[in-house]
């Protein structure tokens, strides 16, 4: 009975595998073929013709096959069990496995799961609301006009939190704090049209940190009066062009309306900006709705080093065009780009608004300006804020990742935020010494509420105004609302100001239709020294080129900023000088702005060692050193007490040397963070061949070639000082099987050993939530 079942499938199978059909099909595409190839040869066209559509179609295959690869993983990890999520690749293991204060969240999953339809109800609105004419605006820049979303479909699979984190620690007693690691990739169809031409969207996917704060707590249901919803820090973004638009999905083609979507998103909700969500009547919306900065983050890109050779000469490679890109949330700020140089000297100084220094990153990457637009990455690195935030200023080189080599030297000044006048004298003085005219000496903080009897713009219809805000050369504007001369706004900004004593706030009301302006409104910033607290809240103004009675209702709070005192700063325990890079500062100039930058770096230095060193000592007394062979000094007993981390005159158990390491791991970012300081009594067993040391690292047990990092080469000293910062990416749970392999070479040996002495540390054995700063004794290659 089975044979006389199967007989018919298989008979039809032969059957149309030798149709004449088939046949002639197949004949017809070979015939094709040489007669193409014959053509080619008759023509005496050129092989390009044909290699270079093959290898662009090559490329083409292989990027969407990797793009949907990815973007397949991600969808099956959204949609599987914690149990198959476990089971996948373990770096996609879910937040709680490694972060002991990150609790599981499936219960909150199970709740999105029953209330997605309605969340997709509530993100069509947003999405039309806010997305749109963000994203129409945006567009119009590029010659893009039209731009609508004719259908937006979810789907049925929700996004999932990987973990939820609740902060009991130094927060308010009136707000709760909560971080969850949101991720989504699901099954939507969005559909938009563009300049006349219909394209769609597919495999949305979203990743990244979103921190939502409860606030202010309140007595009567719902308990909660409002909630603001923000990611810390960019979130990563991805989707697929389907239709028409498929066009456009290749790698550097695409990357307008990417950028886009990820510029709206970071507008909307991505710190400094805020997604309030007012929750009760009884809370005002000024309560939610104003930015509430921490401080401002002053960052100095001095210059970088043995940058990668990307532009091609006659003879190879030559050198390159670098700028950098230095971001925080949703602010960005670039640097010049200097021509023709591995080693470029910027002197860019910037200045960042920080909301939230607790989670939040810094990244500056590095670029190779091209004259084709297609610029060229030489690498990137991370700075964790709230690291500054606890030293209040730091001086560094950071290796960049992402990049054979190559080094940048940031700068950075933590400024807090006081409600004292007289401290704008000091601040003053600072930047004026500096003589950098782009820096800042307070904070305005604008909300504006409502306005009321507006004029109308036009005799038939009432206007749709929207404010427009200006402080110095920073301008920002407000939602524009629909035929009304009573608008509510209820929006929240902040000004950097470079001196409160000359700037003044400007803001005009402007009808959206006709562009005409309505009303206009003049305030000087100094009005406020004289305010309580240096602040006025909801207070109404008269409108200028308006009606007598036309006003505008708004609040406003100046801070001036401030370093933070020597007690708390923990600078580096040799300060650096803010010198100019540019050589065209007169001598003058530059020793007196020397001068002060060091006289206000002294004055931190002795407590800020003493700090340092007690963190230093509770970190190797809480460790088992002695399992890493490194020698004690005197009286240590059996655990290591030093100190006086940056000195020593041991030659080290073996005769060798020693080496000072600063080892230290990221929970957050979940990266091994490797300080190489300097090596010690490097031992001179010929005065007329003094070493060129350098030191390399590897990770063990792999040692393979992604783990190698070196640093720079010191010419003839045997007590060379590196202070180069090197980064592993690493997760928690791998951590604990790996040992990092630290060799001390020479370039001068070229018959023998260039090795002058290896140390290798088992992390295994180390805590390294804390930063170990330890001295390293030398042995011979084990």
């Amino acid at each position: 009975m089975s044979v006389s079942k199967e007989s018919p499938v298989i008979e039809k199978k032969l059957s149309s595998d030798f149709s004449i059909v088939g046949i002639i099909t197949s004949t017809l595409k070979k015939a094709s073929i040489i007669g193409i190839v014959y053509l080619a040869g008759y023509m005496h066209w050129s092989v390009a013709w044909f290699l270079g559509p093959l290898v662009l179609s090559v490329i083409r295959e292989q990027w969407k096959k990797s793009s949907d690869r990815r973007r397949f993983t991600a969808k099956m990890t959204a949609v599987a069990s914690e149990k198959e999520v476990v089971l996948a690749r373990l770096n996609d293991l879910p937040a709680w496995v490694f972060f002991p204060d990150i609790e599981r969240a499936e219960w909150i999953n199970r709740i999105l799961k029953q209330l997605w339809p309605s969340v997709n109800v509530f993100a069509k609105q947003i999405v039309r609301d806010s997305v749109q004419p963000a994203l129409q605006q945006s567009l119009e820049k590029y010659k893009l006009s039209g731009f609508k979303f004719d259908r937006i479909i979810l789907g049925t699979v929700p996004f999932r939190i990987g973990g939820v984190k609740v902060y009991d620690k130094n927060i308010d007693r009136n707000e709760i704090i909560m971080d969850l690691d949101i991720f989504y990739a699901g099954d939507c169809d969005i559909t938009f049209s563009l300049a006349g031409i219909r394209g769609g969207i597919r495999d949305f996917q979203l990743h990244g940190m979103l921190r939502v704060v409860m606030k202010p707590l309140i007595t009567s249901p719902p308990l909660v009066g409002g909630l603001q919803v923000f990611f810390l820090n960019n979130p990563d973004i991805d989707f697929n062009l389907v239709g028409i638009a498929d066009v456009l999905d290749m790698p550097g083609l695409s990357d307008i309306l990417r950028r886009i979507v990820v510029e709206t998103v970071a507008n909307m909700m991505v710190l400094p900006n805020k997604f309030p969500i007012q929750l009760s009547e009884e809370v005002e919306a000024i309560e939610l709705k104003t930015p509430e900065p921490e401080g401002v983050l002053r960052v100095h890109v001095v210059e970088a080093k043995h940058l990668m050779k990307k532009d091609i000469s006659m003879l190879g490679k030559g050198k390159s065009d670098p700028y950098a890109v230095v971001t925080v949330g949703a602010q960005t700020f670039k640097t010049k780009v200097i021509d023709n140089t591995v080693d470029p000297k910027w002197d860019y100084w910037c200045e960042f608004n920080i909301l939230e220094s607790n989670g939040q990153q810094l990244y500056i990457h590095l670029w190779d300006k091209d004259d084709t637009g297609d610029d060229e990455s030489l690498g990137r690195a991370t700075v964790e804020i709230s690291n500054i935030v606890a030293k209040g200023s730091e001086n560094t080189w950071v290796t960049l990742e992402q990049a054979k080599h190559g080094m940048v030297h940031l700068r950075f000044v933590w400024l807090t935020l006081s409600k004292d006048y007289n401290d704008l004298k000091g601040i003053l003085a600072e930047t004026q010494m500096l003589q950098v005219s782009s820096l800042n000496t307070a904070l305005l903080t604008v909300f504006i509420d409502s306005a009321k009897n507006l004029p109308q713009a036009r005799m038939s219809t009432k206007p749709d105004p929207y404010a427009t805000l200006r402080v110095g050369g920073s301008t920002k504007e407000t939602d524009h609302k629909m035929r009304t001369i009573h608008p509510v706004w209820e929006q929240g900004f902040t000004f950097l100001v470079a001196n409160p004593e000359n700037d003044t706030f400007y803001l005009n009301i402007i009808d959206k239709k006709t562009n005409s302006e309505i009303g206009q409104f003049t305030f000087k910033i100094k009005s406020l020294a004289n305010k309580t607290n240096l602040q006025i809240i909801k207070e109404p103004f008269s409108l200028v080129k308006s009606g007598p009675e036309s006003k505008i209702v708004l609040s406003m709070h100046l801070r001036i900023l401030k370093r933070t005192s020597a007690e708390e700063v923990q600078s580096d325990p040799q300060p650096a000088s803010f010198e100019r890079a540019d050589s065209t500062v007169s001598t003058a100039s530059t020793d007196s702005r020397q001068s002060f930058i060091r006289q206000t770096e002294e004055k931190a230095t002795s407590s800020a060692r003493n700090s340092f060193q007690d963190s230093v000592d509770e970190a190797i007394e809480d460790s088992t050193i002695s399992s890493l062979n490194v020698a004690p000094e005197v009286g240590a007993g059996d655990h290591l007490v030093h100190r006086t981390p940056s000195m020593t005159t041991s030659a080290g158990e073996a005769g060798l040397g020693r080496i000072q390491l600063t080892l230290r791991y990221s929970v957050q970012r979940q990266r091994l963070i490797v300080v190489v300081h300097k090596v010690a009594n490097i031992p001179l067993k010929d005065p007329s061949n003094i070493p060129d040391p350098y030191v390399k690292l590897y990770l063990l047990p792999e040692r393979s070639k992604d783990s190698k990092r070196k640093t720079q080469v010191v010419k003839d000293n045997c007590n060379p000082v590196f202070d180069e910062t090197f980064e592993y990416v690493i997760n928690q749970a791998e951590l604990g099987s790996k040992q990092l392999e630290v060799t001390v070479g020479t370039e001068k040996r070229l018959f023998s050993s260039n090795m002058l002495g290896q140390v290798i540390v088992d992390l295994s054995k180390l805590n390294l939530a804390q930063p170990y700063n330890v001295w390293f004794d030398l042995h011979s290659e084990e």
